[in-house]
């Protein structure tokens, strides 16, 4: 999402850190393309004008041009302004009584029922007893899309009735969530193509029954600026508690991620990062601000892998790294543990300074179809193949290549990328200190990622 602007402002940084010493000249120029990178990725313009005003307040002082280092101190700046502005520490979604009422609102089309059915499997995930509550009656199909959500995470879901009235299905859920221990209720409601009095006036009243503990704002990041404007007129009538934004993945410049927090002072508190259902995530500032300047984000790249990454068959792939024993069973394991993942782009952002290096590398390309014709290919080999790769000769590749739908200097590259792997695992065991490690990581990374 924020790629454009990323690689805008990493410009920006390395221009800086090539002249060494600096004066409040270069200091000025920079600022202007850091404020035109802004409002390239759609900023709110107030916002760009806060943000380069709170930066030049500090980079231009004497204590940063006359450091050392002058070129990382205002990177410095930058990335704690960014910071700021994407909203300052970390607002986690706590649940604090039972049972929690959370209402998600926003207009048709934000995406709304699928990130309740995401909520629900992120808090179920942890723990909780969760009931979704459909009280969206005007959207064709709404209730029934909710339904087919909550079989699918196997999370029980309380619809209205015929005639029924969002307000009195909210009566009936509240009674529902008494009588069986719900943890926590999450309220979809519905949406308009844009904002109206009769919308709202629903809202209130759906308020004032449920009284929720958390007013949640769904908002498409595609919207932009837009963004901004829904923002403003749903905190102002129904004192939203956070947003949750959705379509991080997609092509959107985000300008909306950077203005909306500054605009209600309301926090993201989450995001959507892709289409599956296990594709929500918590928002971290700080990483979030990282990312966007190329720093990495090895934390969440940590939670990523834990989460998806069976400790049995990593213990085993070590003692094969160990004994020098990997096969293509092995870096077939490995390609289907990174497609869960999230997508290769999702990961590759979050390891430090390995976007950018990818991005200058000639010939490389990264992507699912890239992951999807390297499965096939070593899927297309017999047992004996795969155990022994040596043994593949030219009739072999032919086959090989026939069967995946690939050609035989596809199954080439393949295999000579194996063997760059091999050699890196050789020794790593005796490493042991994160650097280290993240640095096999990024270039594994690549390996899988050298297919043309």
């Amino acid at each position: 999402m924020f790629e454009n602007l990323s690689s805008k402002l990493q410009t920006v940084f390395k221009k800086l850190r090539g002249k060494g010493k600096l004066s409040e000249k270069d200091v000025s120029l920079a600022l202007k393309e850091i404020k035109l990178a802004l409002l390239e990725a759609d900023v709110n313009y107030k916002v760009v004008k806060e943000f380069i005003s709170s930066i030049s307040a500090k980079a231009l002082g004497k204590e940063i041009l006359e450091s050392l280092t002058p070129a990382a101190q205002v990177t410095k700046v930058v990335h704690e302004e960014l910071i700021n502005i994407l909203g300052g520490s970390f607002k986690a979604l706590e649940i604090t009584n039972k049972p929690f009422f959370i209402k998600l609102v926003g207009l048709h089309g934000c995406g709304k029922t699928t990130t309740a059915g995401k909520l629900a499997l992120f808090l179920k995930q942890k723990g909780h007893k969760v009931l979704l509550v459909g009280t969206d009656i005007y959207r064709p199909a709404a209730v029934e899309q909710l339904q087919a959500l909550g079989r699918k995470i196997k999370v029980e879901v309380h619809c209205p009735k015929e005639g029924e009235s969002p307000v009195d299905t909210l009566i009936s859920a509240k009674k529902i969530a008494t009588l069986n221990s719900f943890e926590v209720v999450i309220i979809d409601t519905a949406g308009r193509f844009h904002i109206d009095q009769e919308m709202m006036q629903e809202l209130k009243l759906m308020k004032e029954e449920s009284k929720p503990d958390e007013i949640l704002l769904v908002v498409d990041a595609m919207t932009g600026q837009e963004a901004v404007n829904i923002s403003n007129h749903f905190n102002q009538e129904l004192n939203l508690t956070g947003v949750i934004l959705t379509k991080l993945d997609g092509d959107a410049r985000g300008g909306a991620a950077l203005s909306i927090n500054m605009t209600i002072k309301k926090p993201i508190k989450l995001v959507g990062i892709g289409e599956k259902l296990e594709d929500l995530e918590v928002f971290y500032p700080e990483r979030m601000a990282s990312r966007i300047l190329g720093m990495g984000d090895v934390l969440s790249l940590i939670e990523k892998a834990e989460k998806i990454i069976d400790k049995k068959k990593a213990l085993e792939l070590e003692n094969k790294i160990r004994k020098q024993s990997l096969d293509l069973n092995d870096f077939l394991l490995q390609i289907q543990q990174i497609k869960k993942m999230g997508s290769m782009e999702q990961i590759i952002s979050m390891i430090p300074g390995l976007s950018h290096q990818i991005k200058n590398t000639s010939g490389l390309n990264f992507g699912e179809k890239n992951l999807n014709k390297t499965e096939a290919i070593i899927l297309s080999m017999t047992r004996e193949e795969r155990e022994k790769p040596h043994i593949i000769n030219g009739s072999r590749r032919r086959r090989i290549a026939i069967g995946s739908g690939s050609t035989p200097n596809e199954i080439n590259n393949l295999l000579r990328q194996f063997e760059q792997m091999k050699l890196l695992t050789k020794g790593f065991h005796k490493k042991s200190n994160q650097k280290q490690m993240f640095s096999f990581l990024r270039q594994e990374v690549k390996i899988y990622w050298q297919l043309k």
